[in-house]
């Protein structure tokens, strides 16, 4: 007998998360450890959890994320889009809920990339009149 299991990819940043929502009781699972042993500060954790409480899902479900690349917040940012389009795989009458609240925008915002010259991407050497 098959699982009925939604999946979901999300993206921030360097991050990306592949999430799966399985029908159960809402363990919240990245990586193989508990969402409380993965982030340390508490903003992370209602970051990752904020889809399934705007939609009032939150013990309907079991989370579990396969996550890599970039930071913490980054990380918990591509964990909020890739629960967002789970949710919607699994229920789509969510989804206005969601859109209006921008969990399903990609935020394109990156590293801007370092330019020749510059000692960062806008950083310029330090002016010296003599």
């Amino acid at each position: 007998m098959a699982k009925v299991q939604y999946f979901g990819t999300g993206r921030r940043k360097k991050s990306i998360a592949r999430v799966r929502l399985v029908p159960g009781e809402g363990k919240f699972t990245i990586n193989n450890r508990d969402i409380d042993d993965y982030f340390g500060l508490e903003t992370l954790k209602v970051i990752a959890r904020q889809p399934l409480v705007l939609t009032e899902t939150l013990g309907k479900f079991d989370v579990l994320v396969n996550v890599y690349g970039g930071g913490f917040t980054g990380q918990a940012g591509a964990i909020r889009h890739g629960i967002s389009r789970a949710l919607i795989k699994a229920d789509e009458e969510l989804r206005p809920m969601l859109k209006k609240a921008g969990y399903l925008t990609r935020d394109p915002r990156m590293k801007e990339r370092k330019k020749y010259g510059l000692k960062a991407a806008r950083r310029a050497p330090q002016f010296s009149k003599r």
